[in-house]
């Protein structure tokens, strides 16, 4: 964990970026909810979390920032990333991405491995920390979470690995 100093009496905000898998459902999401809320709760207060807002690990730790008072940025990978969520996760993305302090926005047009890759490496230019949710295994396809966790540890992030005992890939 980064070391929190203070400068002139104002706490230095800690930058934390999620990378992890999506279609977590049910219990899985639950127990990645509450290991997620327990990893954050941690670099409280001056927390800025950085999320793609993907459904899955991405939209359950953007809404944990935010529960627990921290700052949300979003990087959107592409101009129709939005359209390539799954339909019944759109409504919490606008949501989301309605209550972000900022949003950067790649000049992909199409939501390809290609743009969210390079959303990946944006989030991880402004983070101190990457919370990854994963479960140890390859990715899937190019620049999945463990392509994401190998670029962090590439650059020496600091990477938080959470996948709690009970937890299934969708």
């Amino acid at each position: 964990m980064p070391v929190r100093e203070h400068l002139d009496g104002v706490l230095i905000t800690v930058r934390v970026a999620v990378s992890g898998h999506r279609g977590l459902a049910g219990e899985t999401a639950a127990l990645v909810d509450r290991a997620i809320r327990e990893a954050l709760a941690e670099y409280l207060p001056g927390l800025r979390g950085l999320s793609c807002l993907a459904d899955g690990a991405d939209q359950i730790f953007a809404r944990a920032v935010l529960d627990l008072g921290g700052a949300l940025e979003v990087v959107i990978p592409a101009e129709r990333y939005r359209d390539g969520l799954p339909g019944e996760c759109r409504a919490a993305y606008d949501e989301l991405l309605g209550r972000a302090r900022r949003a950067h926005r790649l000049e992909f047009v199409e939501s390809t491995a290609e743009s969210h890759m390079a959303a990946s490496e944006r989030m991880l230019d402004d983070a101190d920390v990457l919370v990854a949710v994963w479960d140890g295994q390859p990715a899937r396809g190019h620049g999945g979470t463990a392509d994401v966790v190998a670029e962090a540890r590439r650059r020496g992030m600091s990477v938080r690995v959470i996948w709690p005992e009970g937890a299934r890939r969708g």
